[in-house]
């Protein structure tokens, strides 16, 4: 049976907190929500941890996972290098539902980036989610909480229904948006490619890049 902690968004609570960052730090998977949909949560830094990802969403590795962030100096941890178009979305949509590809530092590790040699990052614009990785002191992993193929869920309770019998906590923090998954945007190589369109237009992504590479 998971763990379910309950925590009002708006009103923090650091007991609740440092009780499911204490299930990351075990090694343990939580689901929790974030600013689209409910994510699985691990420390991305234990290995261990995130195979267990895979086994309760039943995925293989060759799907990449994304991570969140609670701080920006989080990033150096995992991004070997910075672009500068990676910098000029990160200074416009960060916090917020927009993730980042960035070539990945030697202290990613391969089940993450399924030897695509970049991992996706965004800081999260979610209280909870933020300060849980703040909290954690570390990336954490933000794939869907669902089954794969199954539809994502953007209650505590859906996530129940699909993998409650997998999961080691639940942060229940209330419904999450749903509707869009974050906007995807490569930035590791020579020029910027946006890979998936989610919660920002990929036309307000093209207008911020042209703008910067205007001087504007």
């Amino acid at each position: 049976m998971s763990t379910i902690i309950k925590i009002n968004p708006e009103k923090l609570e650091a007991d609740k907190i440092d009780e499911a960052v204490a299930i990351l730090k075990r090694g343990g998977v939580i689901g929790f929500p974030t600013e689209t949909f409910y994510g699985l949560g691990a420390d991305a830094r234990n290995e261990a941890a995130i195979g267990k990802i895979f086994d309760v969403k039943g995925r293989d590795f060759h799907h990449p996972i994304l991570v969140v962030i609670g701080e920006r100096k989080h990033l150096e941890v995992f991004a070997a290098d910075i672009s500068a178009e990676g910098r000029t979305l990160m200074d416009r949509f960060w916090p917020g539902p927009v993730t980042i590809l960035f070539r990945a530092s030697p202290a990613v590790s391969p089940k993450l980036t399924a030897g695509s040699g970049t991992i996706g990052i965004r800081l999260t614009g979610h209280p909870i989610a933020r300060e849980l990785s703040r909290r954690l002191g570390g990336p954490l992993t933000a794939t869907s909480a669902n089954l794969s193929g199954a539809p994502e869920c953007s209650t505590a309770a859906d996530v129940l229904s699909q993998l409650g019998g997998k999961i080691d906590g639940l942060v229940d923090g209330g419904s999450t948006p749903g509707g869009k998954g974050s906007t995807i945007v490569d930035a590791a190589g020579s020029a910027a490619r946006i890979l998936r369109e989610g919660v920002i237009p990929a036309s307000l992504i093209r207008d911020t890049l042209e703008k910067a590479a205007r001087g504007g």
